[in-house]
């Protein structure tokens, strides 16, 4: 490691064609404050199993689904994996980073999520509803999702394979998101308007909301890095999870006050700085064990 300043890769697709959000403008900014604190290279997620090891640690940010790359993000994690790199997030992650199987574990262990099914035989289990959402299990930003009307009943049951997620489809008064850095609580944003999913205002997090985030968040059990609790306020009132990313969540920054743009940044590089630094310390405890 540098004994000066950490050297980060940072994994971006800055031309990826995100619908509603500008993936590149937002790691242009994130980079351009970063900089200021480690020396830092952007990479495409294609490139960064080859480049990896010349870093102190690797940030995954905007880098895209991986479904459209499955088979080159799988060796990028067998290596890192395997050599011990420092990835940030770390690749522990229990939730969208592994699929979408948390959902149907958290559903069936009675937590607030949108009740979740993946087998016919299984679909006694979600409530009646006009329409349902089926969506595959391997999917992310919305690829593959198809909404079907009731009387579709039988076709669910023929799609009900196991690789698919079928939920019934909420008819939610709004959606909001929840931003963590490590386990402390960043900023919350919501979606006014249903049909306008990214025009994303800010939001201001009851104790009650931000008890439901963090329930998430613990059960996750990440040490370090970004992740976003995604929710939607169900006709009841009830918060109930629709998505835990933990992998490369897009932050929206452009929504948020200059002053709050400003704290997450530098939430960020501390939580960065405390991360490489943990792994500097654990290499030297390593080293005063090996006899000279």
């Amino acid at each position: 490691m540098s004994a000066a300043r950490p050297r980060v890769l940072y994994v971006t697709d800055l031309a990826y064609p995100a619908r509603g959000r500008r993936y590149g403008d937002e790691d242009v900014f994130l980079t351009s404050r970063l900089r200021e604190h480690f020396d830092l290279a952007l990479c495409h997620p294609l490139d960064a199993t080859a480049l990896m090891d010349a870093y102190d640690a690797v940030v995954i940010r905007n880098s895209g689904p991986v479904l459209g790359y499955q088979k080159e993000y799988d060796a990028f994690r067998a290596r890192a994996l395997g050599s011990g790199a420092r990835v940030y997030n770390p690749l522990s992650g229990k939730a969208d980073m592994a699929g979408k199987q948390y959902l149907l574990d958290l559903s069936a262990a009675g937590f607030p999520v949108i009740p979740t099914v993946d087998r016919a035989e299984h679909l006694h289990q979600l409530p009646a509803a006009e329409r349902y959402v089926v969506k595959p299990k391997a999917g992310a930003d919305s690829l593959g999702l198809r909404i079907l009307p009731a009387d579709g009943l039988a076709k669910l049951a023929g799609l009900a394979d196991g690789t698919v997620l079928i939920q019934p489809c909420v008819d939610f008064a709004y959606e909001v998101s929840f931003y963590f850095v490590d386990d402390d609580f960043q900023y919350a944003l919501y979606a006014p308007d249903p049909e306008r999913r990214w025009e994303l205002r800010p939001y201001a997090a009851t104790a009650a909301d931000l008890e439901f985030a963090r329930h998430f968040i613990d059960w996750n059990g990440l040490d370090h890095g970004i992740q976003r609790v995604d929710a939607c306020r169900a006709p009841d009132g009830e918060l109930l999870l629709v998505e835990l990313e933990d992998l490369n969540p897009y932050l929206s920054l452009d929504a948020l006050p200059e002053e709050a743009r400003d704290a997450f940044v530098t939430a960020l590089t501390a939580s960065l700085s405390r991360f490489v630094h943990a792994a500097q310390g654990t290499q030297e405890a390593r080293e005063t064990l090996i006899p000279a």
